[in-house]
């Protein structure tokens, strides 16, 4: 049957309307439809045998404009328009006009703002996903403000509050399926949980990440009989109801990563006949120690990393034959490796990496047949590693087996790994590598040597390197800069920090790629000129193989006397740290232009003169280390740099008293002003502050009473309190200074 001319004509509009935004501005117009041919073969189009528009997907065509023409499709049932770019509100569009909708998916397409009580009225929807608007809020911001994408939080841009979450679900009893993920919900943020449990008898999923939800967990859950996803991720539900095993007996998905839980997991979960998935990580108080598996296990994935399970890895974790991803990592797991790892043939990624580990790295491992990433980092493994076969059919991507205590010379089956792309082999006890090992790895990426002996021939530079992005040859005993680094033209990330390198740096170390370069603990020194500005500065698009590096600069114990001249056009730096070397004189004041800046560290040189103020309008500013100098005058006002979470000006000859705006930094952990001039009183009006750990007062010219606490709640994370060598009179609470409260205070 053909399209209706009254199904088409909306169609048209929509086509009219809608245009490509990749980047969240105008692109070129959408033309995805050839207006000759019948609508109902138009791509993303489906209709009924009458010809009327039953369905319209669009999803992840990275589209921007209006849709309002779609809802004169009266017969439409799925609306799909996931993952494009639309930012903008949901309010002027009619949904209710679309009452015979059952599947509507708005997911990750930037809208923003309340959801319309419209919505509420689609009383045939079966499933409703609105989550993840935030993913593409973090695109925007990277795309639109470069820099600031490294602080960006997670959003909830779409809120439930009028209507609220209850109102929404009342009509929508036919509902399986509720994706509400970073939608802000928490208006009604204890009493979810009931109100799912009584309305919706039919889900079947149920995924609520990020909503500002409270716990604990309602044990009506146990009423959804057909129940078989629950994702409630990063809310701080804090802790499970007795009945928990009951309620998960028929899940499939369970997922409650960062969810603030502490006690004993129910580990039976992991037994339970259906359950496939389990992710209950980024719970660091919550325990547990791994059950024994039977053979007709039917768990896929796995992920406990940063609790605090522990015990040992059991022999029967290789009845596992269908898991697809096993992250331990983090936790306090210790004793071998079980070697019935090597029968899981679907394993695709393995991380035991950040536990306890002993014994060997059985070369089996390496041969799974469907394993990409391998990390045992980080643990207490020793031995070698034996060659193992087959390594030129292996899929492996990245292999992290640094930080251990490993020894003997590294196996050239991983040097023949086609596929690898990540490799982490420093932090062991290997013997001396060439550099000219890793030349046949054509797809390594990042290459990670920490504290191995390298060898490198004198005339490396004629060495077809791989294209690196990140490499790090820290501690590796180098006397010179490698010159086969001067072909690298894709680097992001270089680390030749603590060797032996001395002398001048050469102009072709500097590369357009180039986004984080760490030389400290090297004697070396900068040339005048550098071959032109635009290729030092430091890239503020690069692509990292792993994460996107901040932009910074770390030239500690350098023995340098001068802040580099090419620092003057460095306005997008966002770390640096030249301590502990023999700079001299004031801080320049071109660094007040770098606004990105998140980490000055300049402590322990010989600089003088006042503190610039510009550095207390710093809003990214959350390390400023400036003691061990001759820095004079008062400590400038922090009104703006209210991130700031370390400020160390100890050991300079500062007076006058505390600027009261530092109780503005609410994210202060570490305020030591010690070995000073100052006079002022006891700090009483830090003591809301939520996060200060340690207050270093000592070798000061405070004086003045220090009374009883009122409250208790004053302080609430001192750690550290060091007033000693000043003028207090009176006595410490003693309540203020029981164990649980301070493990260190000097008065």
């Amino acid at each position: 049957m053909q399209c209706l001319d009254d199904q088409r004509a909306p169609l048209l509009q929509l086509q009219h309307h809608l245009y490509y935004a990749p980047n969240f501005t105008f692109s070129s117009k959408f033309d995805l439809w050839d207006v000759n041919t019948d609508c109902c073969s138009w791509e993303g189009v489906t209709c009924d045998a009458y010809g009327h528009v039953v369905g319209i997907d669009l999803s992840y065509r990275n589209l921007s404009g209006s849709f309002h023409s779609i809802f004169n499709l009266h017969r439409l049932q799925r609306l799909n328009l996931a993952g494009n770019n639309f930012n903008t509100t949901l309010f002027s569009y009619g949904f209710h006009k679309l009452q015979n909708l059952t599947h509507l998916n708005l997911s990750s397409s930037c809208f923003h703002g309340q959801i319309p009580v419209e919505t509420s009225f689609l009383k045939r929807l079966v499933s409703l996903d609105l989550s993840n608007q935030d993913s593409y809020y973090f695109r925007y911001y990277k795309v639109l403000y470069p820099g600031f994408y490294n602080y960006y939080e997670p959003q909830q841009p779409l809120k439930l509050e009028n209507p609220n979450f209850k109102t929404l679900i009342k009509n929508l009893r036919f509902l399986t399926e509720l994706y509400l993920d970073s939608v802000d919900i928490s208006t009604q943020s204890a009493k979810w949980c009931e109100t799912t449990s009584l309305v919706l008898s039919n889900l079947r999923v149920l995924s609520l990440s990020n909503c500002g939800l409270k716990g604990p967990l309602c044990s009506s859950l146990s009423r959804l009989s057909f129940l078989s996803k629950l994702i409630l991720d990063g809310n701080p539900i804090s802790h499970l109801p007795p009945n928990f095993l009951e309620i998960s007996s028929r899940l499939v998905c369970l997922s409650l990563s960062n969810c603030n839980l502490s006690g004993h997991f129910p580990t039976e979960i992991l037994l339970l006949p259906k359950i496939q998935s389990v992710d209950i990580s980024a719970n660091d108080q919550l325990m547990g120690q791994l059950p024994e598996f039977p053979a007709n296990n039917a768990l896929q994935s796995l992920s406990l990393f940063y609790t605090n399970f522990s015990g040992k890895l059991p022999q029967s974790i290789g009845n596992l034959k269908f898991l697809t991803d096993l992250e331990l990592f983090g936790c306090n797991f210790f004793g071998p490796i079980p070697s019935s790892i090597a029968n899981l043939s679907h394993l695709v990624n393995l991380d035991l990496s950040s536990n306890k580990l002993s014994g060997s790295i059985h070369s089996s491992l390496f041969t799974l047949p469907s394993l990409k990433t391998l990390d045992l980092g980080e643990n207490q493994l020793v031995g070698k590693i034996d060659e193992f076969p087959n390594a030129s059919s292996s899929l492996i991507e990245v292999l992290y087996i640094g930080n251990n205590y490993l020894t003997g010379p590294i196996p050239k089956s991983i040097l023949q790994l086609p596929r690898l792309e990540v490799l982490y082999i420093g932090g062991n006890s290997f013997s001396s590598m060439k550099l000219d090992m890793f030349v046949q790895l054509n797809n390594l990426r990042t290459l990670w040597l920490n504290n191995i002996s390298l060898l490198i021939e004198s005339d490396n530079r004629s060495l077809t390197f791989p294209q690196l992005e990140r490499l790090s040859l820290r501690s590796c005993n180098l006397t010179e800069f490698p010159k086969f680094i001067k072909r690298q033209d894709k680097l992001v990330h270089l680390d030749l920090s603590n060797n032996h390198i001395h002398g001048v740096v050469p102009n072709w170390l500097w590369k357009s790629s180039l986004s984080s370069l760490d030389l400290s603990f090297n004697m070396i020194d900068f040339p005048k000129q550098l071959p032109s500005s635009d290729s030092v500065k430091f890239s503020s698009h690069a692509k990292v193989a792993m994460h996107d590096m901040q932009r910074r600069l770390l030239l500690g114990s350098c023995n340098i006397s001068a802040f580099p001249e090419f620092l003057k056009s460095q306005e997008n730096l966002e770390a640096f740290d030249a301590s502990s070397n023999n700079l001299s004189g004031p801080i320049p004041n071109w660094l007040c232009n770098m606004s990105q800046l998140h980490t000055f560290d300049v402590s322990f040189n010989n600089l003088s003169g006042p503190i610039p103020n510009c550095l207390g309008n710093m809003s990214a500013l959350s390390l400023l280390g400036l003691q061990g100098n001759n820095f004079s005058g008062m400590i400038p006002k922090f009104s703006k740099a209210t991130q700031l979470r370390f400020l160390k000006v100890s050991e300079n000859r500062l007076e006058g008293e505390l600027p009261r705006s530092i109780a503005e930094c609410t994210q202060l952990e570490v305020l030591d002003v010690g070995n000073n001039k100052m006079n002022d009183t006891f700090p009483f009006w830090l003591e809301k502050l939520p996060y200060l750990k340690v207050l270093i007062l000592r070798e000061n010219r405070f004086y003045g009473q220090i009374k009883h606490f009122k409250h208790k709640s004053v302080f609430p994370t001192l750690d550290v309190l060091d007033i000693a060598s000043n003028q207090f009179s009176g006595e410490l609470s003693i309540d203020f200074l029981q164990p649980t409260r301070l493990s260190f205070a000097k008065r």
